[in-house]
């Protein structure tokens, strides 16, 4: 599928007004493009919450060159020295600066950070450079002394927030000639909000009929671990790994902390301490595996061999 057929590309924001984000950040952003300046900024926050939207807005009402290069896809040594130093070193045909969005930076090795430092400053007259990540501790440090960093935390917000997606999903369900109901459409925006990535990627694909109504809730409502636990008690590894294609798309970060939430009420208290450890060992590794199934598998193996269950 291209990319103008996407929803998320399709009704991707194009000015900073238009961005959902909370009001501290939107008149930081704003700012930027009231002085028509855009500086070296680090954004950093959860999947799907708008780092390289707010990005690419920032280019387009200031109006700059830019380029976008994906860490997860180019993050060797060879980008860094040839794309990135041919791009910023050649004179913009706006005349104006030059942008460099570097998304997903937390994937780009450590030696191409260290390049990237010397870059900065060496093309600091002619270009700026925006990176974006989901962990900023995988940032080296003077790359964080080079940048304004930005986290794109609620902070009180999300209620706002949601109501504001709200409206703006019903605007595009509209102009899509897509029947919907609304509680409907509330329930998958309440289970995946702040992603709106994710939310407009599952409207999508449940609108392909032209309706979006109660028929769907099934894959919407809120996972359910009680099967999960059971199997965990008695060691049944076939269950997990049943349980655990069963629910192959929920987000595993969702389920990490719904196994911190129920941790109480099934765990014996001497084995909590130990299985926080675990949680937080696992849950950083998801970020960077290349199974995620494989790795929630081998964090409920662990939880099967070392946890007291009541």
């Amino acid at each position: 599928m291209s990319n103008h057929l996407l929803w998320v590309e399709k009704y991707r924001p194009k000015t900073i007004e238009d961005c959902i984000l909370p009001d501290s950040l939107k008149a930081t952003f704003q700012e930027y493009v009231n002085r028509k300046e855009i500086p070296n900024l680090l954004l950093s926050g959860t999947a799907g919450v708008g780092k390289t939207t707010v990005a690419k807005a920032l280019c387009e009402e200031v109006g700059c060159d830019y380029i976008v290069i994906n860490g997860s896809d180019e993050n060797g040594v060879e980008t860094i020295r040839v794309k990135i130093k041919n791009y910023a070193s050649s004179v913009s045909l706006m005349g104006g600066r030059k942008v460099i969005i570097l998304d997903e930076a937390d994937y780009l090795s450590h030696q191409a950070q260290a390049i990237l430092r010397g870059s900065i400053e060496e093309f600091s007259n002619n270009c700026s450079f925006i990176f974006t990540c989901n962990f900023k501790n995988k940032i080296i440090d003077p790359i964080h002394s080079r940048c304004t960093v930005v986290d794109f935390k609620l902070n009180g917000s999300k209620a706002k927030m949601a109501t504001a997606f709200f409206k703006r999903v019903e605007n595009i369900l509209t102009q899509e000639n897509i029947t919907y109901e609304k509680d409907v459409v509330a329930a998958i925006i309440t289970k995946h909000f702040p992603d709106n990535r994710r939310i407009l990627n599952e409207l999508q694909r449940y609108g392909v009929s032209g309706t979006i109504d109660k028929g769907i809730l099934g894959h919407v409502s809120d996972v359910q671990l009680t099967d999960l636990v059971k199997s965990l008690k008695s060691k049944d590894f076939s269950g997990a790994r049943k349980w655990v294609a069963n629910n192959s798309d929920q987000d595993s970060s969702v389920l990490f902390r719904k196994i911190y939430d129920i941790m109480n009420d099934c765990m014996k208290p001497q084995s909590i301490p130990q299985t926080v450890l675990t949680i937080s060992k696992y849950q950083y590794q998801a970020a960077f595996s290349a199974d995620k199934e494989i790795n929630f598998m081998a964090f409920l193996v662990e939880l099967m061999v070392d946890v007291e269950w009541k």
